[in-house]
């Protein structure tokens, strides 16, 4: 792992970090906070996982995380959205290809390869933060993330109940089976098949029987891609019927921005200590 940068915030050591990927086949970039510790405490930890067309510094420079995660003692580990080079595939939209990989396997030529955010993220960026931060707390984890990195939040957390103890998410895409920006992602990176989607909506895993205790979203209701896109109407109506207790805030006058998730950021890391303990 290499260092790109460290500063001192709030007590603790913002970092930036490097390391080549296995999983992708790249090198990947990503952020952790580690909070002001004493010596041999071990300390939870929390992932946020970032939206379309972001990387790890969108949160780090505006996420607005680091005093509420000194003053509970709260790791903070922010990935990047897709592997990256000049080798890497990529399209002409924003919202496919380079840094709109949507956490998921891909399965399909060309991004079979690389694109294997799901791997990264689950499997081997832990391993790497387990390794390299001996004060990280690996039984205690929890996600949270943004839009399109909220619906890789609720789908890692809601496939490995027995690793997140907390989930959370800024207005996630709840369903990509039933939205445009889902729909292409999902077929353009698994193909047509849809059954082999419902890995990756959260609605269809609860639906096909995962379980959370508990899930924490914001919501701003003056977002434009709230009705096409977002739908958070469709999780509430799934996790009653399987009854997960959703606390689905609808924030009014708030946007799809950084500005809307700043402002609910120290929430969201307080529900996350207050479970991990």
């Amino acid at each position: 792992m290499e260092t790109v940068s460290t500063s001192k915030a709030y007590g603790g050591i913002q970092g930036v970090y490097r390391h080549a990927s296995t999983a992708t086949g790249t090198d990947m970039t990503f952020a952790v906070y580690v909070p002001p510790h004493d010596e041999g405490a071990r300390l939870p930890v929390l992932w946020f996982l970032a939206g379309l067309t972001c990387t790890h510094a969108n949160v780090m420079d505006k996420g607005e995380y680091r005093r509420a995660c000194a003053d509970l003692g709260v790791i903070l580990v922010a990935p990047d959205t897709s592997p990256r080079g000049d080798d890497v595939p990529d399209d002409e939209a924003y919202d496919f290809g380079k840094g709109a990989g949507f956490y998921v396997d891909a399965t399909e030529e060309p991004w079979a390869k690389n694109f294997r955010m799901r791997s990264y993220v689950e499997d081997e960026l832990p391993a790497v933060i387990a390794a390299q931060f001996p004060m990280a707390d690996m039984a205690r984890q929890g996600i949270m993330g943004h839009s399109m990195g909220g619906h890789g939040a609720l789908t890692i957390g809601l496939r490995n109940p027995d690793r997140f103890r907390s989930v959370s998410a800024f207005s996630p895409i709840v369903s990509p089976l039933q939205c445009p920006w889902g729909e292409k992602a999902l077929s353009g990176y698994l193909g047509p098949d849809r059954m082999a989607w419902r890995a990756y909506d959260a609605c269809a895993l609860i639906e096909d029987g995962a379980r959370v205790a508990a899930l924490l979203v914001d919501q701003g209701d003056a977002d434009g891609f709230l009705v096409e896109q977002l739908k958070p109407e469709l999780l509430a109506k799934a996790c009653e019927a399987a009854g997960i207790d959703l606390t689905l805030r609808i924030q009014p006058g708030y946007d799809h921005s950084y500005n809307f998730i700043s402002t609910f950021m120290a929430d969201h890391v307080a529900w996350h200590a207050e479970r991990l303990g």
